[in-house]
């Protein structure tokens, strides 16, 4: 059903009150090659998900698409691994918990990450040492010119560091409509090398962790650090962690020595962003209407009804400020619209 003018104030977590000039909710996939090979729906066209990972700076004029598919199923198996299928419209976190309540393993490490899987292997989504292609095995998505359906594998995703070809040579040219996901039945590759979950572990007085234990402790950490966007909007890490050659790093060791980084290869040295935003004063900072979190300096929040503007215009005070302290150049890892 197509609405017109449409508020999307409960569609994006930063809360924004803005709306849609149209507004259609895609409940099938057939509804979705209907819909988009008709030639009489208002341009431009842009993909709406969970609405966790976007700033809509004012009303938007044209159609949202918003992809509430849903259903997940196994499409193969052996004694050893299990491929499931699951939609765009599916809720990330739920389908983390519902992997994990059959014991399916690879995803514990990105449990509570807000947002639907169909967005999950647009930025390649990460946390705590795993990636989306990681445990990628395909997806399917509909090119939006000819309304034909095409499988991608990882190699035809160019997956990086919170980067894929749906980011970059094909942006706003298909839409993902399922993605399937190559996990583990026994033997799961537990993933505890961050420091963070070895602390909570600990707490939790785990010293050989399952997986389900890996995801508890994970979501005990975000839940320590990240607000909850329906008590204050919020996107999420607002920001890319950085990544400066190694001499860059050196030199900035010694101005400051307590400059964590750390080694990705080629020469290069990730430095985390929440660091630098904190360590230039950032962390706790609010105006009237937006701020940085008190917890967690890579998080954004609206905290009195700011605007998409307000919250770019401070993001952006804060990418000038860190790129005159630190001559680091950070990124948005948020959509701006």
């Amino acid at each position: 059903m197509l609405r017109a003018d449409y508020s999307l104030l409960k569609f994006n977590t930063m809360h924004l009150d803005v709306s849609a000039q149209n507004f259609v909710s895609i409940e099938s996939h057939d509804n979705l090659i209907q819909y988009i090979t008709a030639n009489d729906w208002q341009k431009p066209l842009y993909i709406l998900g969970g609405g966790s990972n976007i700033v809509f700076l004012k009303d938007f004029e044209g159609t949202i698409l918003h992809i509430n598919i849903h259903g997940k199923e196994i499409v193969k198996e052996d004694e050893n691994q299990v491929c499931v299928k699951a939609n765009a419209g599916e809720n990330w976190h739920e389908f983390v918990l519902w992997a994990l309540q059959n014991d399916f393993g690879g995803l514990e490490n990105l449990s509570l990450i807000p947002g639907k899987v169909g967005a999950s292997p647009m930025q390649n989504i990460g946390a705590y040492g795993v990636e989306i292609k990681d445990v990628f095995e395909e997806l399917e998505a509909v090119e939006i010119s000819t309304g034909k359906i095409r499988k991608f594998n990882a190699l035809d995703c160019a997956f990086g560091y919170r980067e894929s070809v749906f980011k970059n040579e094909l942006k706003d040219k298909f839409i993902i409509t399922s993605v399937t996901f190559r996990l583990t039945k026994k033997n799961h590759k537990i993933k505890t090398e961050y420091g963070a979950i070895q602390q909570q572990l600990a707490e939790f007085h785990i010293e050989n962790p399952t997986i389900q234990d890996v995801s508890r402790a994970v979501i005990a950490i975000r839940e320590s650090k990240l607000p909850h966007p329906k008590e204050i909007p919020n996107c999420g890490s607002f920001f890319k962690n950085p990544t400066i050659l190694n001499e860059k790093y050196h030199l900035l060791q010694q101005e400051f020595p307590g400059i964590p980084g750390y080694e990705v290869g080629n020469g290069f040295t990730k430095v985390p962003a929440g660091w630098l935003i904190e360590k230039a004063g950032w962390k706790g900072f609010r105006n009237e209407t937006v701020g940085v979190h008190e917890k967690q300096a890579l998080v954004l929040i609206n905290h009195n009804h700011g605007s998409g503007q307000d919250i770019f215009d401070l993001s952006e005070m804060i990418l000038q400020d860190i790129k005159q302290k630190f001559g680091i150049k950070l990124e948005r890892e948020v959509n701006i619209i």
